[in-house]
């Protein structure tokens, strides 16, 4: 039988609450099952931070500066990995210099272009094809 986690039992807070995120993705589906089953198994104060946070809704996931991310990336043995934040990563404009950070999933990294009215001349496959004056 698997190991319960004490805090979960003990902490009358950690049982309300989200207990599956209002997202359908099918990737964030698999890491909410994976860190549920992960703080189930173990007694791990990250693996519970990561699953909390994995399940709020996009306006309570609190933004990273990058101003905050380059020294947690400057760290010895942290060279050369890639950061992983749970939450959208916000531009400093008092950051002179930035290095090469390797940050997935960036957002606004598909944008579409502005459209003046909805209608048969106007674009609607957008991506797709030349012939709709738009190739992504």
């Amino acid at each position: 039988k698997m190991r319960q986690n004490e805090r979960n039992q003990d902490n009358i807070t950690d049982r309300f609450g989200a207990r599956e995120p209002k997202n359908q993705g099918i990737y964030l589906r698999l890491l909410v099952k994976l860190y549920s089953f992960l703080d189930k198994l173990t007694n791990s104060t990250f693996n519970h931070a990561v699953l909390k946070r994995l399940l709020r809704s996009r306006t309570t996931r609190p933004p990273l500066s990058l101003s905050r991310m380059i020294p947690k990336m400057k760290l010895p043995g942290r060279e050369g990995k890639t950061a992983v934040v749970v939450g959208t990563i916000t531009d400093d404009v008092r950051v002179q210099e930035v290095p090469k950070l390797k940050a997935p999933g960036n957002p606004r990294s598909h944008t579409k272009p502005y459209v003046r009215s909805k209608g048969r001349k106007f674009e609607h496959a957008r991506g797709l094809r030349a012939s709709h004056q738009y190739k992504n």
